[in-house]
């Protein structure tokens, strides 16, 4: 009878692990979601702004649900998008990502790049994010980033990789600074002071100036510099949210130094006496590797941004 016993609870628990594979492979991972957010940054008696919060599509080019989603995006009328990477999930993906986006066309966005903007996924396993951060493999397949880039040339769209520039968007000017994929080691802190005080020479005398900082992967020294810089909202993707979380503990893995209880959501980050909105994306999409998510569905976020009560 124990034996027998034994064979039951085993096969129960195989099948209860079962269904929650498929669970997260077939529904929540295209349970797509519009997560919303206000803050309020503006000066007094400013008209509402929407952003609109797109990160980590890992878009593959047989995936027309996922396109289908992005391009409904399009109703929530954003007077801005900011897209902060990890759009290209499959070495063909560039004209996927280009069907997506294109009804975006002519509304103000930035963007910057993740890892897989510039190298496809790589079969690896899940229990590697344990340890500690991914690590890039020694050969990477590289991706053309160039073609990706005009994607974003065409709908208009400003790149912030490691430059920062100054926008209209509707009524106002806002002040942008980005870097370039901190998980790649491709962000350039030291550029930042230099090319903020470009962009503030000569403004001392005119309205007040929002600031966004816009990174892709959010570690640490990232967000620390942004906020020492004067960034009042940073957004950010590719923790995915945790992508496989644990109801009542959250995400187990961030793949960045940011600790876990901010691997998706609306938060304040402080540094030296400074302090910013911190919003991370748990992410559109998966890899084509791990096509599973629990307890955290995809999402794009719209923040919209009213005034302040002084």
């Amino acid at each position: 009878m124990t034996g027998r016993h034994g064979i039951a609870v085993a096969a129960g628990a195989a099948a209860v692990a079962g269904g929650l594979l498929a669970y997260g492979a077939l529904v929540e991972r295209n349970a797509f979601t519009v997560r919303r957010e206000t803050v309020a940054l503006l000066p007094p008696g400013s008209p509402t702004l929407r952003i609109l919060h797109l990160s980590d599509l890992h878009l593959a080019p047989w995936q027309e649900h996922r396109i289908d989603w992005l391009r409904s995006l399009a109703e929530l009328e954003p007077d801005l998008v900011v897209d902060t990477g990890d759009n290209l999930g499959h070495r063909d993906a560039v004209p996927a990502v280009a069907r997506a986006l294109e009804v975006f066309e002519g509304v103000p966005g930035v963007y910057v790049h993740g890892s897989n903007d510039y190298f496809a996924p790589k079969l690896k396993s899940w229990f590697t994010y344990f340890s500690g951060p991914s690590k890039q493999h020694r050969e990477p397949e590289h991706l053309d980033t160039a073609a990706l880039e005009a994607v974003y040339d065409g709908l208009g769209w400003v790149g912030l990789n490691n430059r920062a520039a100054l926008l209209p968007v509707g009524d106002r000017l806002i002040e942008f600074v980005g870097l370039d994929d901190p998980h790649l080691r491709r962000d350039r802190l030291d550029l930042v002071p230099s090319a903020l005080e470009a962009l503030r020479e000569g403004d001392d005398e005119g309205p007040e100036t929002l600031s966004i900082g816009v990174v892709h992967a959010p570690y640490v020294r990232a967000l620390d510099s942004l906020t020492t810089n004067g960034s009042q909202l940073i957004l950010a993707g590719h923790t995915h949210g945790g992508q496989v979380c644990a109801p009542g503990f959250g995400a187990l893995v961030t793949n960045c130094d940011l600790p876990r209880s901010m691997a998706r959501g609306m938060h304040v980050w402080t540094h030296a006496q400074r302090a910013a909105y911190l919003n991370v994306s748990a992410g559109v999409g998966t890899s084509i590797y791990a096509p599973v998510r629990f307890a955290c569905p995809p999402e794009a976020i719209v923040i919209d941004l009213v005034p302040r009560i002084d």
